[in-house]
């Protein structure tokens, strides 16, 4: 998971140019008597999420007694998404990611903003910016409306979460033809117990084994040629080994827990790769 900065749109400021883009009066002024609600929920979620006990946050269906589900679900998908008075909010969320790579996965476009409580069940947090996550397509539909019951089951929050200074993500050289790589979790031993599950609870909603599996045997496939190449030269274990490390260092310093850095430090520290399991037959 990439870290992301915190976005500073409050609710009350996405309620105010939702209002001022509605023309039902009856919706309009709802929206109006929510907006202390939705401000105190905020703050409420700001604190749990810095201590990691969003999953203490209870579901509602509605938001204040004023405002139904439904109606924040409207609100958020048919102005919030659309209006030109909040499009530059929801695009500038969208925007936060490094060359618009999802945060969640590290390897998808992203796509559209998540809500990391899901507004079925907490509407009023349904135009916040802080629960609204950029996320590539595939993220946001395994995620669905995932909600963690315990500390944790919590997916991590790119907002709130940074993961990213110790390395967690690691591979293993199956011997195959062609050869595949698994992709494992093994955080560092000074973690506590809930940093390494949430760490796990992350990798497993978002199904990151399979995904960087599949990424993994492209970039074997189209390193082949080079590799091959470099096997007539003498010493041509330890070259394609020294090739591969030094890229995946190079991969590290971008991103630390790519799957690029572990698929490549892997395929260096293997000698059945570099001495013949990058061919395919």
């Amino acid at each position: 998971m990439r870290r992301l900065p915190r976005p500073h749109f409050t609710g009350i400021a996405a309620l105010n140019l939702c209002a001022s883009s509605i023309r039902d009066q009856n919706l309009k002024n709802r929206l109006n008597l929510v907006k202390e609600v939705v401000d105190f929920a905020e703050q409420a979620y700001a604190l749990h999420a810095e201590v990691a006990t969003l999953y203490l946050i209870g579901g509602t269906d509605d938001v204040g007694g004023h405002l139904t589900g439904k109606q924040m679900e409207r609100v958020y998908n048919d102005t919030f998404v659309k209006s030109a008075k909040t499009r530059t909010i929801y695009d500038q969320l969208k925007k936060a990611c490094e060359n618009d790579i999802c945060p969640l996965c590290g390897q998808g476009t992203v796509y559209q903003l998540d809500h990391y409580l899901p507004i079925t069940s907490f509407p009023v947090y349904g135009v916040s910016s802080v629960n609204l996550v950029p996320a590539c397509a595939d993220c946001n539909k395994r995620k669905r409306a995932y909600a963690a019951a315990a500390a944790g089951d919590q997916t991590l929050h790119p907002y709130f979460d940074d993961v990213e200074q110790e390395r967690w993500l690691f591979a293993s050289v199956n011997e195959v033809r062609p050869a595949a790589l698994a992709f494992s979790v093994k955080p560092p031993s000074t973690w506590n117990d809930l940093k390494m599950k949430r760490v796990a609870t992350h990798f497993r909603i978002f199904g990151l084994g399979a995904l960087y599996a599949t990424h993994a045997a492209v970039e074997i496939n189209n390193m082949r040629f080079a590799l091959t190449k470099m096997a007539t030269e003498p010493d041509s274990a330890q070259r394609i080994s020294a090739h591969l490390r030094e890229r995946a260092e190079s991969c590290a310093v971008a991103h630390r827990n790519s799957w690029q850095t572990a698929t490549l430090e892997a395929l260096a520290d293997s000698d059945w790769f570099c001495t013949k399991g990058f061919r395919k037959d």
